[in-house]
């Protein structure tokens, strides 16, 4: 059976992803960031408004997957919250200053998560040598790798997850980056079993007073009167492409 995970930003998409037809949703915050742990609040709201599993992240910034101590530790006092909240996965990874899986502190991730499933993310494709990378992840029982294949996007890097994917016993490898409607079907051929979308899409505003003349970002090309969101029709169409290939 394939899977599709959705990417929400916002307890309001994870409904709307639900709705469409997503199998799961890995709940961010900061979409312009790649995804950061969510707060205190919207983990608790996510947690009644949907059914279907939900895999927070749990990254304290943007920026490279080698922590500082204080970090690290905040990780581990999230990863024990959500395993209070009740979330049956969650989504992280920690590498070392040589590009290779951290396997000590990979370990106290997994001790935390206390039976929760972790997903490594793309973390991995920032890895030194994916193949050892992945024999770590085994080893480690991680259940599955977010990766776009160390490319660009997952389609670029579709020869390395094909590889990947055809290792026996090896955690579940899900596609991830740029995976939409339009290049859906070259993973599904390509025996992916799970695939990772944000399918996303910017929305105008409500707001009608606009003060152009400066930004609260460091990116001061930034449009912060643009929101980024689930488009459930795309979320629908992938979900019935995948029903339509199995069959």
């Amino acid at each position: 059976m394939s899977i599709l995970e959705i990417c929400c930003y916002g307890v309001e998409d994870a409904v709307i992803a639900q709705q469409s037809g997503a199998d799961r949703i890995e709940f961010c915050a900061a979409p312009k960031e790649g995804g950061l742990t969510p707060s205190y609040g919207a983990l608790k709201s996510i947690r009644q408004a949907v059914t279907i599993p939900v895999h927070p992240i749990v990254r304290p910034r943007g920026g490279d997957f080698c922590y500082r101590k204080d970090e690290f530790a905040a990780m581990l006092d999230d990863i024990h919250f959500l395993h209070q909240l009740g979330f049956p996965g969650l989504v992280t990874g920690v590498l070392n200053e040589d590009g290779d899986v951290d396997m000590a502190r990979m370990r106290e991730v997994m001790s935390a998560a206390q039976g929760m499933a972790v997903t490594f993310h793309r973390a991995f494709d920032m890895c030194a040598d994916p193949a050892q990378a992945i024999d770590s992840l085994a080893e480690l029982g991680v259940s599955r790798i977010l990766t776009s294949g160390q490319q660009a996007s997952a389609e670029k890097g579709l020869s390395l997850i094909t590889e990947l994917n055809a290792r026996s016993g090896a955690p579940i490898i899900m596609a991830g980056a740029g995976v939409r409607p339009d290049n859906l079907s070259l993973f599904l051929t390509a025996g992916v079993k799970e695939v990772h979308s944000s399918a996303g899409c910017w929305t105008a505003s409500p707001m009608r007073y606009r003060n152009k003349g400066l930004s609260m970002s460091s990116d001061a090309s930034a449009d912060e009167y643009a929101r980024y969101g689930v488009d459930g029709n795309a979320v629908a169409l992938m979900k019935q492409m995948m029903v339509d290939y199995r069959h």
